[in-house]
């Protein structure tokens, strides 16, 4: 039989498996406006769907915004722009994704082996199948033989290099290619896919140009900077603390970024834009089963895109969900919002992230740090400028839990994100943890705030607290009385404090070490009260 040419009113791809994690119990559906050559190549983001196997429940629903689409005009098959009313809407139903995924079941069920499937629809919404294929990426032995042969044939193509700057290792991996220089928010749509991104310091906002990079380069910072958290957790290659590579280095000047070494080369390599030295990458996956211990292993997680394959991993649960990745993505001044009486639309956009994390975790804890972001890093989300004032140091200025009870609107954004999560979605392994509270008397006042909009702790709902100020550790026991659940330790801002040394000034990075004496002791005292 010949399947007659469909005009596509939408178009997609469903793998029955993950193709990333691997795993097996997942379908991905992947969905664009038009013909479906723009999501092959890349040119288009799609709306995307992951569906668990098990009941066909959606676990993770992430919109895009497509204003392009390939679609035939008269006798030719041209990009045109997607009409304006439909370039936010997502583009299929719930109902037609768990449709799509159990055709491709079945699919999966006659070949037995995980598809790579191709689909269509049109204007009547007809579903149409125009190809299916072996999933062929994924990997039964979880050696790295091959990235271990690729680093080596890299390292030794680098040694013939010029070696032009150097700053702090912060990110293992190597990446190539043109230098893009971004002195500010508003130059990051300059990043494209395969960059080296330079720059002065990141902040929250740079996430979505941080991922499209091969590497990252910094002037500032140290190892607990932003650029470098950041990087190790989106797998980029990173070195800060260069002092002076947005003065040397040159738009479109091509260079090689070894992060394991923290050094610069002129020039590219012969082989793809981005490794991930293996030694880093991979040593986890060495161990085979789940390894029972006495203390329970948390993790920290940021990017939602990470939940999934986190999960499948042998870990109890998440101990810092960052707000700030999060409300970074939303874009927008919190204020700005509740000027403009879009609450319901923040609210939205926050639990629906914090409700990815969630379902990927199932039962084990999942502990949501609120916002913690200094007057600077607000200033830099759209029209931020206009609610935040200017501050000398904002590492010790207007944050934390003084925030919540100074801004208790912008505060109760979160707090409504989060019963959404906990009451609606159903949700109820989200927990809160309050970070930067300066005294007991904060701990209290903040404690009332949540209280009143209902949030009350019991078995199910945790309060913890952050361990990042001196005070913290000397008044250990006047703030549980207080009552809270635990507390988390931020080595990085005790050891700011204690030590003091301002963990983003590389001019003083040498002086930073969580080992000191005055430090441990803060945290042994601290395990022992608690």
């Amino acid at each position: 039989p010949v399947q007659k040419m469909i005009q596509s009113l939408l178009s997609g791809i469903i793998f029955t498996c993950d193709p990333v994690t691997g795993e097996k119990n997942k379908i991905v559906v992947d969905v664009i406006y038009g013909l479906g050559d723009l999501i092959v190549q890349g040119e288009v983001t799609p709306d995307h769907y992951l569906i668990d196997k098990s009941d066909f429940a959606i676990i993770r629903k992430i919109p895009s915004v497509q204003k392009v689409q390939l679609a035939k005009v008269n006798d030719r098959t041209i990009k045109t722009e997607v009409p304006r009313s439909k370039q936010n809407k997502p583009k299929i139903t719930d109902k037609e994704a768990v449709k799509l995924a159990k055709m491709a079941q079945k699919l999966h069920q006659h070949y037995f082996f995980p598809q790579d499937i191709e689909f269509c629809l049109d204007k009547k919404r007809k579903i149409f199948i125009v190809q299916t294929r072996p999933v062929t990426t994924l990997k039964e032995s979880k050696e790295n033989s091959w990235e271990i042969k690729q680093m080596e044939k890299v390292e030794n193509e680098i040694e013939e290099k010029k070696e032009i700057l150097s700053g702090q290792p912060a990110s293992p991996g190597i990446g190539w290619g043109p230098v893009v220089l971004i002195n500010s928010k508003k130059e990051i749509r300059k990043v494209k896919t395969g960059d080296i991104l330079v720059t002065s310091m990141t902040t929250p906002d740079f996430v979505p140009a941080m991922k499209k990079v091969s590497a990252i380069v910094t002037d500032k910072g140290g190892l607990t900077s932003h650029a470098a958290i950041v990087s190790r957790e989106l797998g980029v290659p990173c070195i800060v603390g260069t002092i002076n590579a947005t003065k040397i280095l040159k738009n479109d000047f091509v260079i090689t970024v070894d992060g394991t070494h923290g050094k610069i080369y002129k020039g590219g390599l012969k082989t793809k834009t981005k490794i991930i030295d293996p030694i880093f990458s991979s040593e986890t996956e060495k161990v085979s089963g789940n390894i029972k211990i006495a203390t329970k292993l948390y993790v920290n997680l940021a990017d939602h895109s990470l939940a999934d394959s986190t999960a499948g991993k042998n870990v109890d649960g998440v101990g810092l969900l960052r707000a700030e990745f999060m409300m970074a993505e939303i874009g927008e001044h919190p204020k700005k919002v509740i000027k403009e009486k879009r609450q319901k639309e923040y609210i939205d956009k926050l639990a629906e992230r914090m409700g990815i994390f969630c379902r990927a975790f199932g039962n084990r804890p999942v502990v949501y740090r609120a916002s913690d972001f200094k007057t600077n890093e607000y200033q830099s989300l759209k029209d931020g400028d206009l609610y935040e004032p200017q501050e000398s140091n904002p590492m010790l200025g207007f944050r934390g839990a003084y925030r919540y009870i100074v801004d208790e609107k912008v505060f109760s954004l979160e707090l409504e994100a989060i019963k959404k999560v906990r009451n609606k979605m159903g949700l109820k392994n989200l927990w809160l943890m309050i970070p930067f509270v300066r005294t007991p008397g904060e701990l209290l006042q903040v404690k009332k705030i949540v209280t009143s909009e209902g949030l009350i702790r019991s078995n199910s709902f945790k309060l913890w607290m952050m361990v990042e100020i001196p005070s913290n550790v000397i008044l250990l026991e006047e703030f549980l009385k207080v009552g809270i659940d635990g507390v988390s330790i931020g080595s990085n801002d005790l050891t700011m404090l204690i030590m003091g040394t301002d963990r983003d000034n590389n001019e003083v990075a040498s002086v930073f070490d969580e080992r000191n004496p005055a430090v441990l002791w803060a945290l042994e005292k601290t395990i022992k009260i608690c």
